[in-house]
């Protein structure tokens, strides 16, 4: 049903896909600097009024998915598998 998605979703939905990319690939920064622009963009998107209220609460749910998956999502806490 996306034929009739704002510019706006369109931007966010982007922006997930690219955080969905990143994580299959297992590019953990690039992932949490995503994420880190999909917060920044919602955030400003709502605060603006520029996003339907069924758009606020699909996308701050999926923010708050992302927010729990990537805790701790980074390779700074990763193991050496030489160790």
């Amino acid at each position: 049903m996306g034929l009739f998605k704002s510019k706006y979703d369109k931007a966010l939905d982007e922006i997930i896909a690219r955080i969905d990319m990143n994580m299959s690939n297992n590019y953990k920064d690039a992932a949490q600097s995503n994420f880190t622009e999909f917060e920044k963009s919602f955030t400003e998107m709502k605060e603006s009024g520029l996003l339907k209220e069924k758009s606020v609460a699909k996308y701050g749910e999926i923010l708050e998915n992302y927010r729990r998956k990537l805790e701790g999502y980074t390779h700074k806490d990763q193991k050496p598998y030489w160790h």
